[in-house]
């Protein structure tokens, strides 16, 4: 619309076909540095959304085999595996409240903290009577570390998108560019503003796409629960 009004009132030396050729040639150069920079967001974005879902899966696995660690030790470990699985649930509630209903019950009714460090200090408490514990013991405190280690990360990730500010404000800056050279030659009409339309909402949905990938546990598009969740399962059997 901007282009079509700056149309409007330029000289009709300056609306020429070698005019034209000019800001076709200029228009293009920018549209082809815009794609490039659209497509390494791209890129950047779901590189960063793949290795945080990657990391929620390993912290899932990791959980199940701590469980299943101070099982083996004995029923000395039963009130650590009680710290574990509050921990885990107070973690889904904290970043997938709407994932959580089926937990609040546990998260709520059970007395203590849930602060996956706790785990580790009941586990300096025991006192292994035999080689296999004290195998044991040493396996689920590294077991453990690794799990708070992954903990703080997401904390950390959170709030903290990957792509810098200035590389949107000047893809933005660019697309305005290309769209006002649209407007700057096309008829106005019904049509073309409809279709402009459509094209400018596209590619406002692309620069969407990629904030909403840029933050993993947040907004619509976000990494699923559904391992913790898994892991939270069978860890209660």
């Amino acid at each position: 619309m901007l282009g079509m009004a700056v149309r409007t009132r330029l000289p009709d030396h300056h609306l020429n076909e070698e005019s034209k050729d000019v800001v076709k040639l200029g228009t293009g150069m920018i549209a082809t540095m815009a794609a490039l920079v659209l497509a390494l967001l791209l890129a950047s974005a779901k590189g960063s959304f793949d290795t945080m879902n990657n990391e929620l899966r390993q912290a899932g696995s990791k959980l199940v085999l701590l469980d299943c660690v101070m099982t083996q030790y004995g029923p000395e470990t039963r009130e650590a595996r009680d710290h574990l699985r509050r921990g885990l649930a107070t973690s889904i509630q904290r970043f997938w409240p709407e994932d959580s209903r089926e937990i609040t019950t546990l998260r709520d009714n059970q007395a203590g903290g849930s602060d996956f460090e706790a785990i580790q200090d009941k586990l300096r408490q025991l006192n292994p009577r035999n080689d296999a514990q004290r195998w044991l013991q040493a396996r689920a405190l590294q077991v453990s570390a690794e799990i708070a280690e992954a903990r703080w990360l997401l904390v950390e990730q959170v709030g903290q998108g990957s792509i810098p500010a200035p590389f949107l404000v000047v893809l933005v800056c660019w697309l305005t560019i290309i769209f006002a050279s649209f407007g700057l030659f096309s008829p106005r009409n019904e049509t073309v503003i409809f279709v402009m339309f459509i094209c400018a909402l596209s590619a406002a949905a692309a620069l969407f796409l990629i904030l909403e990938l840029d933050q993993p546990y947040q907004g619509i598009v976000k990494v699923s629960s559904a391992p913790l969740q898994k892991a939270l399962t069978i860890m209660g059997r």
